[in-house]
């Protein structure tokens, strides 16, 4: 089965927590502190693999979680890190924040790493809080959290060009003349669930020219709003430079190649991301069925029809080339099924996707059609200022936020010298002034957390 999108849930690995020790040696009675830093929380990051062709394995797995860093120890000792958690996606993946729909990263070349959750910094041991009048710092920092997120994951289709249009064209019969592709063949519709990739090589052997053209599933009018499996591949579509339109010219099961060609660039101007615009060739397919077109019965091929002409009586065929030229798209007349004309389409796509790629070339960067060269964004915990909120319920001031939670698990309470850090922290953040202006006096309960104290000024 073909999977072409998942949701996933990443975790990062914590930071391991810093040690609170001092030297304990015979002939050291006064050998100060000696707590070691915690280790730091393993990364989760994905890595591109261009063995992959799916996201199968996330049908089976949907949790992943890195190693926490160890906590640091006596005589200075750091903690060990966290071993970083590497998934393997196919090329083409794109990781996506479930809750905000941000892009998080967008995998397109083999070797290609991007950390979705960073792992947590490990927290500092006592020897940092050692000062000229605090000698005996009977607290450490604990390690930070790592990072988490859900992921919606999709796969594009990476292919120079694409094939597209209605179920039973014939689009699979033409990439497998073109390309060593074997995609499965039958009379019926549907019968490719799943996009197939195909290289197809251009001029002679070892010149390395060529291309991967993708066979895209059928679409169907109301793709575009999710109707049939269109608005499932119509993603696909995205990532290919080039479009090939296959229109079924003879009309062989009593469909109007006209109406099917507007209904399929009506379905790509539909989607979520405008298609309309993307260079397109329009391939007339069974042209050999139809009489005088020039594919039949061992005539030459008439090729590329220029300036809207088709042969008398074809007037569907001529209607199929004054509406694609209309739109500046050139018509190939071409029969998949006996390869005649096919040749003469694979030319002219090759000579547009190396025209295409000059392009890309020469545009300037963050311009339209420029290649990306960002390989990815990474995924971090909040860098902002401390948030916290206060509420006053009957003269209670409660104090909640994710670094206040770190906060109170940091402090000793029961030592002076740990106290005062957490008083000096309060101020430093601003808290104390945040509490004053909420109206607090003096001898209410303030709480954060487990932890309660009287106010004083």
């Amino acid at each position: 089965m073909f999977v072409d999108s998942a949701k996933i849930f990443v975790k990062a690995g914590n930071g391991g927590n810093g040690c609170v020790s001092f030297r304990r040696e015979k002939y050291v009675p006064a050998g100060g502190p000696d707590g070691g830093d915690g280790g730091a929380g393993g990364d989760v990051a994905l890595l591109g693999d261009g063995g992959l062709h799916t996201l199968g394995d996330f049908r089976y797995k949907k949790k992943y979680a890195a190693q926490n860093g160890a906590p640091g120890q006596s005589q200075n000792r750091t903690g060990r890190s966290g071993e970083d958690l590497i998934i393997k996606v196919p090329l083409g993946t794109l990781a996506y924040d479930s809750l905000t729909g941000e892009l998080i990263a967008d995998i397109t070349q083999n070797g290609q790493k991007a950390v979705v959750a960073a792992g947590g910094k490990g927290g500092a041991g006592n020897q940092h809080f050692a000062t000229a009048t605090r000698q005996i710092p009977n607290f450490a920092k604990s390690g930070t959290e790592g990072g988490e997120a859900n992921l919606d994951i999709e796969l594009k289709v990476l292919a120079d060009a694409g094939l597209v249009g209605f179920p039973n064209v014939g689009k699979s019969t033409l990439l497998s003349m073109v390309s060593s592709a074997r995609p499965k063949i039958a009379d019926y519709h549907f019968t490719t669930l799943s996009p197939n990739l195909g290289v197809v090589d251009v001029g002679g052997p070892g010149d390395g020219a060529g291309f991967v053209m993708a066979d895209i599933p059928g679409l169907i009018e109301g793709a575009s709003g999710g109707a049939g499996l269109g608005d499932e591949f119509l993603r696909h579509v995205e990532r290919t430079r080039l479009l090939v339109h296959v229109v079924d010219a003879a009309g062989t099961e009593g469909r109007d190649p006209v109406k099917d060609y507007h209904a399929i660039n009506h379905e790509l101007k539909n989607y979520r991301t405008d298609l309309s615009g993307r260079p397109q060739i329009v391939a007339a397919n069974k042209a050999d069925a139809l009489p005088g077109a020039g594919l039949g019965d061992g005539a030459v091929l008439a090729g590329k029809l220029d300036g809207g002409a088709a042969p008398p009586g074809l007037s569907a065929l001529s209607g199929l080339v004054a509406a694609a030229e209309a739109d500046g798209r050139p018509v190939y007349l071409i029969s998949a099924a006996t390869g005649k004309g096919v040749d003469a389409l694979v030319a002219a796509v090759y000579r547009k996707l190396v025209e295409l790629r000059e392009t890309e070339k020469e545009a300037p960067s963050g311009a339209a059609g420029a290649t990306q060269t960002e390989s990815y964004k990474l995924y971090t915990l909040e860098k902002a200022a401390p948030k916290f909120s206060i509420t006053n319920e009957g003269g209670i001031y409660s104090l909640s936020g994710q670094w206040l939670k770190k906060l109170v698990s940091d402090t000793n309470f029961s030592d002076n010298e740990s106290l005062q850090f957490f008083q000096t922290m309060l101020k430093k953040y601003g808290i104390i002034e945040a509490l004053e202006e909420s109206g607090i006096d003096e001898g209410d309960t303030v709480k954060i957390y487990d932890f309660e104290f009287d106010y004083i000024r």
